[in-house]
């Protein structure tokens, strides 16, 4: 491949049929398709604009939007490159490029509750860790007749009618479920069709359906300022909850990974508007160290709200880097698993295949095109998560041999390669022996 750069450097690439052939040779091979992807990311950062076009062609012609899962998974990455370097005005060359990928602007599905309880079903990226959390709540309400649940949760609360059953099955007097949900209001997928009011409502008479009785709430908040107004809000009930003697569950599931971490440049501590200035939470002080972290910020003001259990579901991958290519071969060698589970189990060209892939050209395009503010895909491996939980002073809760039979059970609905491993206190969903995403459990030390 190296010799093959530079001679692309010196002249331009050999014609290539438009069409799928074995003329394409290796350059169909996986392996050489993200070394395309990372010298055509080297061209656009380098500005040189007749090599990035030369590679975007080549890739265009092996990497068709309808070919098999690495194709599709190449196809996500060119055209996110493609929308780089229109951002950075490398496109004035890549007219023709950007004219065959003119649909750039991602139209993501808007679901209807059915639909995305459905979508959610079909895989168990999320099913794991609903499984899994669920197990450790469970565990850890026992006995308390009134449960606090702050979801902070990707997929719209689809965890919490699985939840409720449980709860309902398990308790002979089922406790009142006090419901605290975030308005994030940033667009990142799946979204939904209706308002949080209307989704609130709908869960309540599920909860009644079930003998459960709940109270819903929705605090505005952003996760770009580390959800400032629900810490806040949580902070102003804590000694409500702390007398009554309420459980209270912090639920994190896919999200916490939007708040900015170290590498996102621009956070100053000690300015005015920085929303953690006003806060001082109980336990200790925050460091001018720790300040520079929304991240760790927001670990350290829920130890100091002395939650019953928190529980921190995410993928397991490093997605933080400033550097782009870092980030495309981290993204590259972790994105080909949902391309490769969806021809396990939906056809192709079907419109739930769409939507499945849709959301995940989202993340490509997020982690690839952006920067700054923008890039809210900063993902971190389960190691970093229990480090940082760890100097937020939680200690780790081990999920027991109840809750990993209850997620094989869970697998066994799903494709064969779909695995579960324990490491140490977590459990880790595999496929093909990948690591996909993992679930923790914390409670205060």
């Amino acid at each position: 491949m190296k010799q093959t750069q530079t001679h692309q450097r010196t002249r331009p690439w050999p014609g290539f049929p438009t069409s799928k052939s074995s003329s394409l040779g290796s350059f169909g091979d996986t392996n050489c398709m993200e070394q395309l992807l990372v010298h055509c990311a080297n061209a656009i950062e380098s500005n040189d604009a007749t090599l990035a076009q030369q590679i975007l062609w080549v890739l265009n012609n092996i990497a068709p939007p309808d070919g098999d899962s690495n194709q599709r998974l190449t196809c996500g990455f060119l055209r996110a490159l493609i929308a780089r370097a229109a951002k950075n005005g490398t496109c004035k060359l890549l007219a023709a490029m950007a004219n065959a990928h003119c649909n750039l602007a991602l139209h993501t599905h808007k679901f209807t509750v059915m639909e995305l309880a459905s979508f959610v079903d079909l895989t168990p990226w999320h099913r794991f860790g609903f499984t899994a959390a669920n197990a450790a709540i469970l565990e850890a309400v026992e006995g308390y007749s009134v449960i606090h649940i702050v979801d902070l949760s990707l997929t719209h609360c689809m965890q919490i009618p699985t939840l409720v059953d449980a709860l309902a099955n398990r308790f002979e007097v089922a406790p009142l479920i006090k419901l605290t949900v975030v308005d994030a209001k940033e667009d990142a997928p799946p979204t939904l069709d209706l308002s949080h009011e209307e989704l609130g409502s709908k869960l309540i008479n599920f909860a009644r359906s079930r003998n459960v009785m709940m109270e819903f709430r929705v605090v505005h908040s952003s996760y770009a300022d580390g959800f400032s107004s629900l810490i806040e809000q949580l902070r102003v009930q804590h000694l409500v909850y702390a007398e009554s003697g309420e459980a209270l569950v912090i639920n994190c599931h896919m999200m916490l990974h939007y708040v900015p971490e170290e590498t996102l440049p621009g956070i100053n501590p000690n300015a005015n508007s920085n929303p953690y200035n006003n806060f001082e939470p109980s336990s200790s002080s925050l460091s001018s160290s720790c300040m520079s972290s929304l991240r760790t910020m927001f670990l350290k003001s829920l130890r100091s709200l002395d939650p019953t259990v928190v529980v921190l579901v995410d993928e397991d991958v490093d997605l933080t880097s400033n550097n782009l290519v870092c980030r495309l071969r981290s993204a590259f060698n972790y994105l080909w698993i949902p391309y490769d589970t969806v021809d396990t189990f939906l056809p192709k060209g079907s419109t739930q295949r769409q939507w499945y892939e849709a959301d995940i050209y989202w993340k490509i395009e997020n982690v690839i095109a952006h920067e700054g503010l923008q890039r809210v895909e900063r993902l971190e491996p389960k190691t970093r998560w229990v480090q940082r939980m760890r100097n937020a002073n939680f200690r780790g809760i081990s999920f027991g041999e109840e809750a990993a039979s209850e997620v094989r059970a869970m697998l066994d609905e799903h494709a064969a390669g779909w695995g579960l491993k324990k490491e140490e206190d977590d459990l880790v969903l595999t496929w093909k022996g990948h690591n996909v995403v993992f679930a923790t459990a914390w409670m205060p030390v």
